[in-house]
């Protein structure tokens, strides 16, 4: 509640508050420099906010955040995996960080490799997996310990539209288990999926709802079926003209 993040004398996100419901998809949109990741590393535990705190599980990220940690999974855009080592050793790797030992460690490889079907690619070194194997391989890291909040950012950059929808197919089958999903995305067929979105514009969120109410919202005559993108270019005008309007009423 209430995250700001400064650098200097420039505030990437200001104010940022939000509840996400167990077992919701929550997405953070916006433009690029909207101040969306920003928010998102402070709500991960990358980022000490300057003012505000963050929770998981009732836990705060700044007071016990190994403990919070232990919640959260976290696949960053760039996958963070280790090119240099095969499938296999990239999921041994990460068990290993979420402290998984022995019998439990290798249970957690076995579900990992059955569930995201890794068995034909073992051997490989991760970085000339194909791109969307190696797109399931960063989701299969990122679960070795079941968590109970999993954050993605920009989940499937530089995919194709086929593999997008198969990843998708995986995250709903994640929820079906009860897990919490926070996505980053610029992609609108995405945000679609999301149960509500935040748009994030200059640092603020502007709007927090249902994407099927967002579009409610910027209905009109001339417009009578917006879709999502329409809704948010809309919203992003509207925020503007009122701020310009305030600052020259001043």
């Amino acid at each position: 509640a209430g995250l700001t993040k400064k650098f200097g004398s420039f505030i990437a996100a200001q104010n940022i508050s939000f509840e996400v419901a167990k077992g919701e998809i929550f997405g953070l949109l916006g433009p690029n420099g909207a101040g969306k990741s920003t928010t998102f590393k402070m709500l991960c535990g990358l980022l000490r906010p300057t003012e505000g705190k963050a929770s998981v599980m009732g836990l705060d990220l700044q007071v016990a955040p190994g403990v919070a940690r232990s919640h959260i999974g976290y696949m960053a855009q760039k996958f963070s995996l280790y090119g240099n080592l095969s499938v296999r050793q990239n999921l041994q790797f990460f068990s290993g960080i979420y402290n998984l030992r022995g019998e439990a460690q290798k249970e957690a490889i076995r579900q990992m490799i059955e569930i995201f079907s890794l068995s034909p690619y073992l051997d490989m070194s991760s970085d000339t997996l194909p791109l969307g194997i190696k797109q399931r391989l960063a989701l299969a890291s990122a679960n070795m310990h079941h968590p109970e909040v999993l954050f993605l950012d920009e989940p499937t950059s530089g995919v194709d539209p086929i593999t997008r929808r198969e990843f998708w197919t995986h995250i709903n089958g994640l929820i079906q288990k009860g897990v919490t999903i926070m996505v980053t995305t610029h992609f609108m067929d995405e945000a679609e999926y999301c149960d509500r979105v935040a748009l994030v514009y200059r640092g603020k969120i502007i709007d927090i709802d249902t994407p099927d109410m967002l579009k409610d919202k910027t209905r009109s005559s001339e417009n009578p079926n917006p879709t999502l993108e329409d809704a948010f270019i809309k919203m992003i005008e509207n925020y503007d003209a009122k701020n310009s309007s305030r600052v020259e009423t001043r």
